[in-house]
């Protein structure tokens, strides 16, 4: 019984070294999820800019670049 304990969990080992090894090579996985709408950052961004957290050139560049990245 304890010997079969043993040689279980030595293949269990064995297996989570084989398994986490085999994670691409160092590839660089990225991946960005964005949970408010294009509305709700042009919003945001409006806010900001009459805060005065931006400039107009700051914010119209901001501005463009988010309506270009949801086309």
């Amino acid at each position: 019984m304890k010997k079969q304990f043993i040689i279980g969990l030595m293949i269990s080992i064995f297996l989570c070294v084989i398994l986490t090894s085999c994670g691409g090579g160092g590839a660089k996985v990225e991946s960005t999820v964005s949970t408010q709408t294009l509305g709700q950052q042009l919003i945001d961004l409006e806010k900001a800019y009459k805060e005065g957290v931006l400039t107009e050139k700051e914010y119209n560049k901001a501005k463009k670049a988010l309506i270009e990245k949801y086309e």
